[in-house]
Parts: structure tokens; C-alpha cells; sequence
């Protein structure tokens, strides 16, 4: 019984271990201020950053990302039953209602906002 957990203990001490020395090389190679000065400064193309520093999203652009995570978890909800159909007829169980009104409620959603108008940027 202790074995089978072998494969399990190894990828976490791996895990742990890779963990462990990433941030010990960022202790000891990384840059260490006082100050914010090199924090602060332009990193990739080398000019001064003009205006403010900490600008506003729109909310319009959380809406969408948010959006983008509904219908993402929904691919993530669909890959194991695609996986396990077979098994699922092959045993009886019904599974194309459950997966149709998964479905069904998601596209009704979608259907929802784009006449809320939640996709357009400009009004």
C-alpha cells in the first residue's frame, strides 16, 4: 500500500525541490535597492515611461475576461465527458441529456449577453 503512493512522494519533493532552488537563485543572483528606482525604470525599450504610471482598465475589460473564464471552464467541464462516453455507454448510463443541457444553459448565456451587448467595445 505504501508503494503506491512511491510515485506520488517523488513529485512532490521534486516539486518542492524546484520550488526551493528557484527562489534561492532568486535571492541570490537577483537585483537587491533600496529603492524603487531600477523597479520603476523602463525595462524593454530603454524610454522614460511618460503620464501615470498606474492607468485605469475599463470595466469593460473585466467583463470580458470574465466572460473568457465562463466559456474556458466550460471546455475543461467537456473534455472528461468526450474522454469517458464510451465508458458511459458502454455501462448504459445516459449521458447525452446531462451533456446537451450543459451545453444548452451555456449558449443560452452567451446568447444573453451578446444581447446585453457584454461583447461590444464601443457604444
Amino acid at each position: 500500500m505504501p508503494s503506491d503512493y512511491l510515485p506520488f512522494l517523488i513529485q512532490a519533493v521534486l516539486a518542492a525541490g524546484i520550488a526551493a532552488v528557484i527562489i534561492g537563485a532568486s535571492h541570490l543572483i537577483g537585483q537587491r535597492t533600496r529603492r524603487n528606482a531600477i523597479k520603476d525604470s523602463a525595462y524593454e525599450c530603454g524610454v522614460p515611461a511618460e503620464g501615470l504610471v498606474r492607468t485605469r482598465f475599463s470595466v469593460k475589460f473585466y467583463v470580458t475576461v470574465m466572460l473568457f473564464i465562463l466559456f474556458d471552464i466550460e471546455v475543461v467541464f467537456l473534455i472528461p465527458w468526450v474522454f469517458i462516453h464510451r465508458e458511459f455507454l458502454a455501462n448504459h448510463i445516459p449521458i447525452l441529456g446531462p451533456v446537451l443541457f450543459f451545453i444548452g444553459v451555456i449558449v443560452l448565456g452567451l446568447f444573453y449577453e451578446v444581447r446585453k451587448g457584454a461583447l461590444e467595445w464601443e457604444r
